[in-house]
């Protein structure tokens, strides 16, 4: 730990010492050019009470607040045909500076801190004499932008945001509170920890904190005294605009970076299903069973890189410290006790923003390609995060330059004191959620009562969080008044979830992550991705990510180079099962806990899977290497994947003398950004396995299916009539998904055993309720390949244990799924798209059902658009040169 601490200090001075102009700077300094990206809806985010009114009486938007939505959505329509002299039209210049004559405005909210906006999407350009003044100006630029999401933002990550917004927000923070219940001492102490962690560089991470939140303050005194920068929703709330703290920051960062940064944690949900499923088959067929579905090393899974990177090796049934539930003994524990109108209510801002920023998390992409595989002679790349569609969007963009910083690129609201994801002089860089196993379940032995729990041969008292809140009505949430009391258990591996008997003994389950206590250490990293001292090629890149604990899969490229690595805190257990909860009683503890500090001995990074110039690279959430284990919450890493849908385009595109071009890479993420991975991957076996039906009503679904897959299983309307080129064959195959599933499954399974399975891995079916987008991450479309390749082959590798279609019999198989279909075709559009909150019930059809709709968390509210699944902010990068330091 010294030794880091003395490296990151002497990076940081490097960093601090290097050339950097102070004064605002002419258009493309320091910038090695190359850059375009965009960001719907918009940059601005603020909207007075006036504006708030001019939009409810005429529809007025105010200036930049969705006018990178255009760029954004129409990618589609040009996609199958776009060359590279058309990128500009979907992709805005995202160069250093403002070009001449673009100058919108410029101010200095204090002296040696100056903003400049741009004419074209209002983007903050900010500059500092120093280092504070820079932090200070992104903390005033992002308080512009973003004042009152960052406000619900903060309230959220402190459940308290029912007290802010209304009842309706209840669900939401008992959530956040049973997840991440952080007194203001304890967001203090991350705050207060990071020289000891970190030496020098944690000192610089508080100063630049503290700096960031006095900008923001600064805009809050300006916004309580000209109503033309205050947002009009605390009017309408009847709150007053509250001072911001550096452990507000810190909240913000806990609700984020769990949410996007973690994985695992569902080693209960794991048992449960591997003892239906031994309740089904026995013990020894049972277990094999299990570990088929459980998908964790699939042999014919996608990965980013091919080199083998093992990773929880150890076997799901180790014994040592295992500590599976006594069955029927688990029960959920709740954290919230409610009185009102609404006991525990849901349904509202924070409910939506927690599901949304849920369901992004895994859509995140990105893609390169070497230079030795592009047309340019250049590395190429187009990347980006999905963090899902809000109004205003929970990223924004920022320009930040200063001593030691040169960045340009996007950030989350409240935390965007460094650009997080964007590119520097003459280098970018990108993420997808990685998803890695980080969180595990450890069983506290109860000793004395509920409450306290055996630990290194003591009986400890857990440590109880309460937290109460109360809420009236306001004109944006008219719940009813109402309060709740929020109390979470913590001991030292975590928060006490359920409850249950682990061989008689009582026991409380608890969930111990690798970043608790820690979400705000990564900022160390973000700020060192920031500095053009620190990154001067693919070893600086691998160092700044080394030190963000999040999961993250990371991309990087360079005029040169291409590069990936993964980050995170990554235990390393010793001898117990990674897929089961293990006994807490400190014999089975991660390798090097320290309770006192929260920390533990961590896999080292060059043991984390990374690479460097492959031909291309290929990230959607996907796993990340061979032999680096699913987490135990994730059973999609099987033989089919999504990443496919870009790297078979991509392997395709180099295969040979053929060379990438940038237009070819961007059509390379954006036609699977509408394609379905059933009627693309999938649909082949199933034909096989379905044979010659007699009836022609089959065999002429069949034909269309046949006919959509061959034409790409695309879910787009082109010629914008209203309805999806292909629209009866996906009313089909959504109709038929589900059926088809538990007609090959469930018989063999039995329904405990089915609906065990289903709870840990979603069948893939996003119709028959609310609206909503597909995003292809999880679903049984592996599990229906794998099963019916085996039985009508070609013979997959990693073969389950048995064959479910049919019970192993062809000929019962085929009836069966010939029968699914049958049913799948008396199955009318309303009851598929026209059913849950209505929104499609006018128009039952996918082209409604699958749009993308944004959360609104403002006065001005935009409607949804046509479905993509791509990511939210998006960089386009084509480097030519290297910038001397």
């Amino acid at each position: 730990m010294r030794l880091l601490a003395h490296f990151l200090a002497v990076a940081v001075l490097l960093a601090a010492a290097s050339v950097s102009q102070a004064a605002p700077q002419p258009y493309g300094a320091n910038d090695a050019g190359g850059f375009r990206n965009v960001l719907p809806p918009g940059e601005n985010g603020l909207d007075t009470l006036g504006e708030i009114f001019a939009f409810r009486g005429t529809g007025a938007i105010p200036a930049h607040f969705a006018d990178q939505q255009p760029l954004y959505e129409d990618l589609v329509y040009g996609a199958p045909s776009l060359t590279d002299g058309q990128v500009s039209s979907y992709f805005k210049d995202a160069t250093f500076g403002v070009p001449p004559g673009q100058v919108a405005s410029t101010i200095e909210p204090r002296p040696g801190a100056t903003i400049i906006r741009d004419s074209a999407y209002g983007v903050p350009h900010i500059y500092g004499e120093t280092r504070a003044d820079t932090m200070f100006g992104a903390g005033y630029a992002g308080a512009a932008d973003r004042l009152f999401l960052m406000d619900v933002l903060r309230h959220t990550g402190r459940a308290e945001l029912a007290s802010f917004l209304g009842g309706s927000n209840a669900g939401a923070d008992a959530s956040q509170w049973s997840f991440a219940p952080y007194t203001e001492a304890d967001l203090q102490k991350q705050i207060d920890r990071a020289p000891a962690i970190y030496g020098q560089a944690g000192q610089q991470a508080i100063v630049d904190v503290q700096s960031y939140v006095d900008g923001i303050n600064a805009y809050v005194t300006a916004a309580i005294a000209d109503p033309a920068l205050r947002p009009g929703e605390y009017a309408l709330l009847g709150k007053p605009i509250e001072a911001w703290r550096p452990t507000d920051v810190v909240a913000i960062a806990s609700l984020v970076g769990g949410i996007f940064g973690r994985g695992g944690g569902n080693e209960l949900g794991s048992a449960l299903t591997m003892q239906a499923l031994v309740d089904r088959f026995g013990p020894r067929a049972g277990r094999k069973a299990w570990l088929g579905f459980r998908s964790k090393n699939d042999p014919e899974a996608a990965t980013t890189v091919s080199r083998r990177f093992p990773y929880e090796t150890r076997s799901a049934f180790a014994k040592r410290g295992l500590a599976l539930p006594d069955p029927g003994s688990v029960r959920d524990t709740p954290v919230a006790k409610a009185s009102g109108a609404v006991a525990g209510g849901g349904g509202g801002f924070g409910d939506a923003i927690r599901q949304a920023l849920r369901a992004a998390g895994h859509a995140s992409n990105w893609e390169l390609v070497s230079a030795r595989n592009s047309a340019s002679g250049h590395p190429l790349a187009v990347m980006g995060p999905q963090v899902g569609y809000f109004v205003p969007q929970i990223l924004m963009e920022e320009d930040l330059h200063g001593p030691g910083i040169d960045a340009r690129g996007a950030s989350f609201a409240g935390v965007n004191l460094y650009v997080q994801l964007g590119h520097g002089r003459d280098y970018a860089w990108s993420a997808t959620s990685a998803g890695s196993d980080n969180v595990d379940t450890f069983a506290e032995v109860l000793c004395r009562d509920r409450f306290h729990y055996r630990y290194r041969g003591k009986c400890r008292p857990m440590e109880k969080l309460v937290r109460s809140e109360s809420w009236t009505p306001n004109a944006i949430d008219p719940t009813e008044s109402g309060a709740q009391t929020l109390t979470a258990y913590r001991t030292v591996h975590g928060i006490v979830f359920a409850r249950g008997k682990v061989g008689g003994r009582k026991v409380a389950f608890v969930h111990q992550r690798s970043t608790y206590f820690h979400e705000a250490d990564s900022v160390v990293g973000f700020g060192q991705l920031n500095e053009p001292g620190f990154v001067r090629g693919v070893s600086g890149f691998k160092q700044a990510v080394s030190h963000i604990n999040f999961l993250f899969n990371w991309a990087y490229t360079d005029s040169e180079k291409i590069a990936y690595a993964l980050s995170g805190a990554m235990p390393q257990r010793q001898g117990t099962s990674p897929d089961f909860p293990v006994l807490g009683t400190g014999r089975y503890d991660w390798k090097g806990f320290k309770p006192a500090t929260q920390t533990a001995a961590y896999l080292p990074f060059k043991k984390h899977p990374q690479a460097v110039d492959p031909p291309f690279l290929v990230s959607w959430n996907n796993k990340q290497a061979p032999g680096w284990a699913a987490a135990d919450d994730n059973y999609a890493y099987g033989p089919l994947f999504r990443s496919q849908l870009i790297a078979d385009k991509l392997r395709a595109a180099t295969k040979g003398k053929r060379r990438v071009t940038i237009s070819g890479l961007v059509k390379a993420m954006e036609e699977p950004a509408t394609q379905d991975l059933r009627g693309y991957r999938l649909l082949p076996a199933i034909f096989k396995a379905v044979g010659k039906p007699k009836q022609p009503a089959l065999r002429r679904a069949l034909a269309r299916l046949r006919a959509w897959s061959k034409a790409g299983a695309h879910r787009r309307d082109l010629n914008r009539d209203g309805a999806d080129e292909e629209n009866k064959a996906i009313e089909l195959i959504d109709a038929w998904w589900p059926r088809l599933v538990k007609a090959e499954f469930k018989p063999a399974l039995g329904s405990d055993a089915f609906g065990q399975l289903e709870g840990m891995i979603r069948l893939g079916d996003h119709s028959g309720g609310s609206p909503e987008a597909p995003d292809f991450f999880d679903g049984w479309w592996g599990y229906v390949s794998k099963d019916l390749r085996d039985l009508f082959g070609p013979r997959p590798r990693g073969a389950y244990s048995r064959v479910y279609c049919g019970k192993g019999s062809k000929q019962r198989c085929r009836r069966a799924l010939q029968r699914s279909l049958a049913q799948a075709l008396k199955v009318k559009p309303a009851a598929l798209y026209g059913g849950g909150n209505g929104s499609c019930a006018a128009n039952p059809q996918p082209a409604c059902f699958d749009q993308n709709r944004p959360t609104v968390t403002s006065g001005v509210e935009l409607g949804p658009f046509p479905f993509q699944n791509r990511p939210t902010f998006q960089q386009v990068v084509t480097l030519t040169q290297r910038l001397p330091r």
